[in-house]
Formats: structure tokens, C-alpha cells, sequence
């Protein structure tokens, strides 16, 4: 396995310059799968955890501890490094925020994020000032431990039906930015003039973008817009339920193996776990 601290330097530098694919793996063989392909680095999934467990992806359906424990699982079945999706910090008060950062960091991940969203719909968002003191402790946290993970600061405007999310996202991503953010994130924008105008104006903070959905852009054209990080969220999970659910309903409604058709073939995959397990055994 990596040193740990040579994979938090390496997730560091690969914010330098240049735009990086982060995919979400949602457990160990996703994981794998997608650490062998050549991805330079992964990310957890809320969302496709949650999925996997029958919870939604909401209020912390998912508790603290099983949410550590599958970050851990995921840190630890990769040499790459490896991003959590720690939602909110699992608490609202910045002093429970920078606790649950420190146990988050001990998984050993390379960069964690934090969002503003408080999960209440009559308050979606959480105050400017007190979002901005999360980051802080967040931030506090991180170095306190002294492990050099990468923070990012995530606005939610745009998941939470903001009016206004463009202009309120990158105020709010200043200041997260200024509060020790390493990386700052707004879920949401695919316009090109949108995601121009966020990097342009968080510059030279990193962005991240999520492709939650095919917008027609590819990673060339978000490099070309100044995009340093890119993210696919709980996309891969949903194309994994996807085909589950299309060919069990053709199962169901049509009495059809149909949706069977082009699927990967067992000899594939197994093959494929067989060469990396003993790839394991013999490191």
C-alpha cells in the first residue's frame, strides 16, 4: 500500500494545474475496478452508499458511524487517493463539525468535503457567517491533525432551489475559500457561460464540477473552461440501478431476458477480480 502521506502530496499536486476525472466508486469492487482502470484518483458517494444500504440520501439517513467506516473501507481498498463526500460534517455547531473532520481524516483519505446544506427545508442553507465558521473548523481540524488533507468547501444553492444559485454560490465560495478551503465546489452549473463565470471568479482557488448528467460536455472542453476537478457523484451508481431496474422490469412486465443484452460477461468481471486478488496476495 502507498504511504498515506505520499497520497495525500499526490492529491495535493494534482490540484496544481491541468483538470483530473475524479469517478465515485460506491464499495470495495467498484472501487477496484475503477482504481485499475487509471484514474488518478477516487471519491466516495453519499448517495450511492446510501443506495446500497435501502436509505435515502437525506438528513443523515446514513449515521456518522457507518459513514466512516465505509469511507474507511473505500480509503483502504485503493493506493490512490481517496476523497470523502462527508456531507455536512454530521453535525450543525462547527465544534461537532471539526470533531467528526478529525475521525473522518483518520480513515485515511486524502481530502474530505463539507456543504452548507442543513437538511431543514424551511432553512435550507446554512447562514453565510455561521457556513463560513463550519469551513473554519473544518479547516482547524484538518490542521490538527497534520496530515495534509485537502479541503473542499461545497455550496449547495443549486440542489436546495436557490433563486438566485450562480451569484450566491460564488459569494459563498469566497468566503469558504478564505476560511481555508483548499477546493471549492457548487453542484449544479452546466451552461459553459455558468461554469466560466464560477472558475473565473473563484480564481486561483481549484473548482470542482459535478457531471451528474450528459450536458454534451466533455473533460476537454471543462479543462478548456479552467475546471481543475472534475466529479460523477452518485452517476455511476444510478447507471449501475439503471440497467438493474430496466432489465427487472422487463423480467416482470414482459416476461424478457431482454435487458440482459450487451451486459458485461461474467468471464470478464470474474477474471478481473481473480488477476487483482491475487495481485494482492502477492504484494
Amino acid at each position: 500500500m502507498t504511504d498515506l502521506a505520499a497520497r495525500r502530496a499526490a492529491f495535493r499536486q494534482l490540484h496544481q494545474d491541468g483538470c483530473f476525472v475524479m469517478p465515485n466508486p460506491w464499495d470495495v469492487g467498484t472501487t477496484r475496478y475503477l482504481a485499475a482502470m487509471g484514474f488518478p484518483a477516487l471519491a466516495t458517494t453519499s448517495s450511492g452508499f446510501a443506495f446500497s444500504r435501502a436509505l435515502p440520501d437525506t438528513d443523515w439517513a446514513v449515521p456518522c458511524d457507518a459513514m466512516l467506516a465505509h469511507i474507511a473501507e473505500i480509503a483502504a481498498a485503493t493506493d490512490l487517493p481517496v476523497n470523502a463526500d462527508f456531507e455536512s460534517g454530521y453535525a450543525h455547531e462547527p465544534e461537532g463539525v471539526a470533531a467528526n473532520v478529525a475521525r473522518c481524516v483518520a480513515t485515511g483519505v486524502a481530502g474530505l468535503s463539507i456543504e452548507d446544506a442543513t437538511g431543514d427545508p424551511a432553512r435550507p442553507l446554512y447562514d453565510r457567517a455561521a457556513a463560513v465558521e463550519r469551513i473554519r473548523a473544518a479547516r482547524a481540524a484538518i490542521d490538527a491533525a497534520g496530515g495534509g488533507v485537502v479541503l473542499t468547501g461545497r455550496a449547495e444553492c443549486y440542489l436546495v432551489g436557490h433563486p438566485e444559485p450562480l451569484p450566491e454560490a460564488i459569494r459563498r465560495l469566497q468566503a469558504y475559500a478564505e476560511a481555508g478551503a483548499d477546493v471549492v465546489y457548487a453542484p449544479g452549473p452546466k451552461r459553459r457561460e455558468d461554469i466560466r463565470t464560477l472558475v473565473e471568479a473563484l480564481a486561483p482557488v481549484p473548482v470542482n464540477i459535478l457531471m451528474s448528467t450528459n450536458p454534451g460536455l466533455r473533460v476537454g472542453d471543462l479543462a478548456a473552461l479552467g475546471v481543475r476537478r472534475i466529479s460523477v457523484g452518485s452517476s455511476l451508481a444510478r447507471a449501475a440501478w439503471t440497467g438493474f431496474i430496466r432489465a427487472a422490469r422487463r423480467i416482470r412486465d414482459e416476461g424478457s431476458f431482454g435487458g440482459f443484452d450487451g451486459s458485461v460477461a461474467f468471464s470478464e468481471l470474474n477474471g478481473f477480480f481473480r488477476e487483482d486478488l491475487a495481485g494482492r496476495e502477492k504484494a
